[in-house]
C-alpha cells in the first residue's frame, strides 16, 4: 500500500471523522474531493474510507445517499463528480429495508437509472418490490435500466427476467431519438400499435421465423400496412441521433451514449423485419439502406455501432421484391467494409442474381436505378406551372427550379410548395440518393479494372454509356470497343482523333498499363483538350511496373517496406479498396496478412504488416490495439493455398495447411500479370501515402517520444512515389493556368512557393513545407475535408493531397494576408 500524501491523509481523516460524526451534509463535498484526488480506483489508503462506507447504518445510511443523490442532480451533466457519487453509492450496499424509505426511492431509482447497467442486482428487485408494494408505477428510465442489466450482466438474465415478464410499459426504452418519437406516437393510438411494437422486440434471432413472420403479418393487417410503412419509416429515420436522455460515461470502456439501448436494438430489429412483410416502397428501401450505414459506424473502442441492426436491416432489404431494394443492395456491398454484414450482402446479391438468372455482376448492374432522370444526367418534372430539373455534375446531383415564365429562380416555387408536397419530398430524396448511388458506383467502375470484365456493344451502351445516372460516369471514361480507344465527346464516341464510334461487338475498360507513354499522353491531351474530368485516376492512373530489384527479389516487392502507418487509417482504407485485414492487438495471438482476393486471376495478393511499439503504452489503445504498424513485403499466391499467419506483435509470416488449403511458394512476380502487378501496388502505395505518419505535419519531433524522426524527415521530404510523380505531371500542366502562377517553379521533389515574407518549398508526396532560409520547417495542418482550390480546369477528381499542395500554395503565395495566428508564428 502506497503512504498517503500529507494532503490526502488529511482529507481521509476528516472525511472519517465527518462519517462518524454522521454530518451527511458536509462529508459528501469531501467524499467528491477525495476521489477526485484519487482520479481511479480506490486501491490505496482511501480504502479506509470504503471500508467505513460498508459500515454505515440507519438512519445515518438513508440520509447519506439521500445527501448523495441530490448533489448528483446538482452536478452538470457529464461532470466527473457524477460518476464519482455512482462509484459512492456502490459502496453503500442496502442491507435493511430501512436504507430505502418511501421519500428516498425516487431520487435513487432517479440516480440509478442515469447508468447503463446496474450491477447490484439485489438492490433493483428490491426497490422495484417496494415501490410495487406501495402502488407505485416504476418510471419508464427505470424500467429501461431494469432491460439494459438484464442484457450486459453476467447475473440479470436469470434474475431480472420474471420480474421483466410482467413489465410491459413502455413498450421501447425512452431516452433515444427515435423511441421518443414512437412513444409519443403510441400514446395516440389504439393499443393494437403496442401490441405490434411489443413483438418487434420479441426479435432476437438472426432473421424472422416463420411463427414470428405469421404473428407479425397478422399484427401489421390489425393495424393497416400504409399507416404502419409511414410510421416505421419515420421512426427509423431518427435511429443514430444524439440521445435524448444522456447515460453516465464510466470510467473505463464504452460510452454507452455512443451505441444504441441494447433493448432497444432488439425492436430495431423487428421493426426491419416488419417492414420487409409490407407492399415494396421506395422510402422503404431507401430507409433501411440509411440503417445499414447508422450501424455501422464506427464507435472509438467499440467498432461498429450495431453489427445485428445492419444485419437485420440487410435481411429485410433482401426479402423485399423491388427495384429500389435490389439497388439498396447493390450500393451497400460497395459501401460496407464490416466483413459480417458484407458477408450477407454478398449473399443476398448471389441469391437474388440466380433467383434471376444472371451474373453477379449483371445484376449489380441493372440494379442502378434512374431515379427520375429521363436523359443523361438530367431531368424535367413539371409541377403545376413550374419546372423542377435534376441536373448532376461530377458526383453531385443539384434539383434548380423554372417559375411559370420560364425564369430560373432560387427557391422552390410558393405553389409547388402549396400544391405538390408530396412530389417535392420525393424529388429531394431523388437528389440525395442519386449522390450517394453515384458515388457507389464510382467505386464499382474503379475496381472492375481487375475484373476482367467485358460486355457485348448493345448491352454496354444500355447499362453505361446511355444509363441516365451511369452514364454521367461512363461519359467521362476512356474504353476499348474491339480493341479501339474511344472515349465520349460532342454527343458521340471518338477515337483520339475524335472519329465517332458508332458500333462494335465487345467492350472493356480501358488501363494504361497495356499502352505506350505516348498513346497515353495523347489520350490525356484528348481529356483536357475537351474539358473531360475523369471520376477517378484513369488516363492519369499510376503504373507499376517490375524494377529491376523485384527481378533479383523474384518472388516479392520490398517497393512498400519499413513504412509506419496508422493502423485504423489503414485498416479503413484496406476495406474500402476490398482488402480484407485484421486489428493487430498486443496480445499472444497470430493474424494474417492483409489479402485481396482476385478471383477473375486465380490469386491472393499480400501485405505483410505487424504491429509497432507494444512496449510503449502510448503506442496501444485503451483496447490494446496497436495504434501503428510496420511494413513489410507484398507477395503473390494462388488463390485456392493456405494462409500465412504471423504473431500480432511481429516475427516470421509462416504458412500453415488448414481448412484442406493446399501448402504453396509464392509465385514469381514475372509470373504476375501487369495489370494486376500494377493495381495491388498501386493500393499499397494508396495505403503508404494515406496512413504514413510521415504525412502528420505535426510529428515534426518524430512523434512519440522522437522516435519516428529519421523515417519522418525521409518521407515527408524524400524521393517521390508513382502518385507524387503522377502530382508532378499534372502541376506542370497546372500551373501556368494558376492565377499564383508567377510564384510557383517545380524543383525536384518540390513545388517552390514564392511569398512575400519567404520562399516555401512543398514535397509534392507529403504536402509538408520548408522555407527559407535554411530550410525551417512550417507547420500547416490542413482541414479534414478542404475544399479544392479553383485551379480552373482538372483531368481526375479524388486527389486529396493535390488538393492540399494547391490549397497551402495559394496561401502561402499570399503569405502576407495570413491571419492564423499559429502559422504566424512560424514566418
Amino acid at each position: 500500500m502506497t503512504e498517503p500524501t500529507e494532503g490526502r491523509a488529511e482529507l481521509i481523516q476528516d472525511v472519517l471523522a465527518l462519517l462518524a460524526a454522521e454530518d451527511a451534509e458536509r462529508v459528501v463535498p469531501r467524499l467528491l474531493e477525495l476521489a477526485e484526488l484519487v482520479a481511479g480506483p480506490w486501491g490505496g489508503p482511501e480504502q479506509a474510507v470504503l471500508k467505513e462506507l460498508r459500515l454505515v447504518e440507519a438512519p445515518f445510511r438513508p440520509a447519506l445517499l439521500h445527501r448523495l443523490a441530490r448533489r448528483y442532480f446538482e452536478l452538470e451533466p457529464g461532470a466527473d463528480g457524477r460518476r464519482h457519487i455512482m462509484h459512492i453509492l456502490a459502496n453503500l450496499r442496502d442491507r435493511t429495508d430501512d436504507d430505502h424509505p418511501r421519500d428516498l426511492r425516487p431520487a435513487l431509482i432517479a440516480v440509478l437509472s442515469e447508468q447503463e447497467a446496474h450491477h447490484d442486482v439485489t438492490q433493483l428487485l428490491r426497490l422495484t418490490e417496494l415501490e410495487r408494494a406501495d402502488g407505485h408505477e416504476l418510471p419508464g428510465d427505470f424500467v429501461a435500466l431494469l432491460r439494459r442489466t438484464r442484457l450486459t450482466t453476467w447475473n440479470g438474465k436469470g434474475r431480472l427476467g420474471p420480474l421483466l415478464a410482467t413489465l410491459t410499459h413502455p413498450v421501447v426504452n425512452p431516452g433515444e431519438a427515435w423511441s421518443d418519437q414512437a412513444l409519443a406516437d403510441l400514446a395516440e393510438r389504439d393499443e393494437s400499435w403496442s401490441r405490434l411494437v411489443a413483438h418487434a422486440a420479441t426479435a432476437t434471432a438472426a432473421r424472422p421465423s416463420a411463427p414470428w413472420e405469421k404473428t407479425g403479418r397478422a399484427l401489421v393487417e390489425a393495424v393497416g400496412a400504409e399507416p404502419v410503412r409511414e410510421r416505421l419509416t419515420d421512426w427509423l429515420r431518427l435511429v443514430g441521433r444524439p440521445r435524448t436522455r444522456p447515460l453516465l460515461v464510466p470510467a473505463y470502456g464504452t460510452d454507452p451514449n455512443a451505441t444504441f439501448d441494447p433493448y432497444n436494438a432488439d425492436v430495431l430489429r423487428g421493426l426491419t423485419w416488419l417492414l420487409s412483410f409490407l407492399p415494396p416502397h421506395p422510402e422503404t428501401a431507401r430507409t433501411l439502406g440509411a440503417l445499414v450505414e447508422t450501424s455501422l459506424k464506427k464507435v472509438s473502442g467499440l467498432g461498429p455501432v450495431n453489427p445485428k441492426v445492419a444485419n437485420a436491416a440487410v435481411t429485410a432489404l433482401a426479402r423485399v421484391d423491388s427495384e429500389p431494394a435490389l439497388a439498396e443492395l447493390a450500393r451497400l456491398a460497395t459501401r460496407v467494409t464490416y466483413k459480417g454484414t458484407l458477408k450477407l450482402l454478398d449473399t443476398s446479391l448471389d441469391a437474388r442474381a440466380e433467383a434471376m438468372g444472371l451474373s453477379r455482376e449483371e445484376t449489380e448492374e441493372l440494379a442502378v436505378p434512374a431515379y427520375g432522370l429521363t436523359e443523361v444526367g438530367r431531368a424535367e418534372h413539371h409541377l403545376g406551372e413550374s419546372t423542377a430539373l435534376i441536373g448532376i455534375s461530377g458526383t453531385k446531383a443539384t434539383l434548380s427550379w423554372r417559375n411559370a415564365t420560364g425564369k430560373a429562380v432560387k427557391s422552390v416555387p410558393a405553389d409547388v410548395r402549396r400544391d405538390h408536397p408530396d412530389e417535392l419530398k420525393d424529388l429531394k430524396a431523388a437528389v440525395k440518393d442519386i449522390d450517394k448511388m453515384l458515388s457507389a458506383q464510382s467505386e464499382r467502375l474503379d475496381r472492375q479494372f481487375v475484373a476482367r470484365r467485358t460486355w457485348t456493344y448493345a448491352a454496354w451502351r444500355e447499362r453505361y454509356l446511355d444509363h441516365p445516372l451511369v452514364g454521367t460516369l461512363a461519359r467521362r471514361l476512356l474504353w476499348t470497343v474491339d480493341g479501339t480507344t474511344a472515349g465520349y465527346a460532342d454527343g458521340a464516341l471518338r477515337t483520339l482523333t475524335d472519329a465517332p464510334v458508332d458500333s462494335g461487338t465487345e467492350v472493356t475498360l480501358w488501363h494504361p498499363v497495356d499502352h505506350e507513354p505516348a498513346e497515353i499522353v495523347a489520350w490525356r491531351d484528348w481529356l483536357e483538350r475537351h474539358g473531360i474530368t475523369q471520376p477517378f485516376k484513369q488516363a492519369h492512373r499510376e503504373v507499376y511496373l517490375l524494377t529491376d530489384a523485384e527481378r533479383a527479389t523474384g518472388t516479392y516487392s520490398n517497393r512498400f517496406a519499413a513504412h509506419y502507418l496508422r493502423q485504423h487509417q489503414f485498416h479503413a482504407l484496406a476495406a474500402v479498396r476490398g482488402w480484407r485485414n485484421k486489428l493487430r492487438l498486443n496480445v499472444d495471438d497470430e493474424a494474417p496478412p492483409a489479402t485481396r482476393e482476385l478471383p477473375a486471376w486465380g490469386l491472393r495478393a499480400e501485405y505483410w504488416i505487424e504491429g509497432d511499439g507494444g512496449e510503449h503504452h502510448d503506442d496501444l489503445t485503451d483496447s490494446g490495439s496497436f495504434l501503428r504498424l510496420r511494413t513489410d513485403q507484398v507477395r503473390f499466391y494462388p488463390i485456392d493455398a493456405a494462409e500465412n499467419s504471423a504473431h500480432c506483435c511481429g516475427g516470421e509470416y509462416r504458412m500453415r495447411m488448414h481448412a484442406g488449403a493446399a501448402l504453396a511458394d509464392p509465385l514469381p512476380l514475372t509470373d504476375i500479370p501487369p495489370l494486376v502487378l500494377s493495381e495491388v501496388l498501386r493500393d499499397v502505395d494508396l495505403f503508404v501515402g494515406v496512413a504514413s505518419v510521415g504525412n502528420d505535419p505535426t510529428w515534426q519531433d518524430g512523434g512519440p517520444g522522437g522516435r519516428f524522426q529519421e523515417y519522418w524527415t525521409s518521407y515527408g521530404f524524400g524521393e517521390l512515389g508513382e502518385s507524387a510523380e503522377t502530382r508532378r505531371a499534372l502541376l506542370e500542366r497546372l500551373i501556368p493556368r494558376l492565377a499564383i502562377a508567377d510564384r510557383c517553379t517545380l524543383e525536384g521533389r518540390f513545388l517552390q512557393v514564392k511569398g512575400d515574407r519567404h520562399t516555401y518549398r512543398i514535397h509534392l508526396g507529403s504536402g509538408n513545407i520548408l522555407r527559407t532560409p535554411n530550410d525551417q520547417y512550417v507547420c500547416i495542418v490542413p482541414r479534414s475535408n478542404p475544399a479544392t482550390p479553383q485551379a480552373g480546369y482538372l483531368p481526375y477528381e479524388g486527389d486529396r493531397m493535390l488538393a492540399v499542395i494547391l490549397s497551402k500554395a495559394m496561401m502561402l503565395a499570399a503569405d502576407t494576408k495570413i491571419t492564423d495566428r499559429t502559422i504566424l508564428s512560424q514566418l
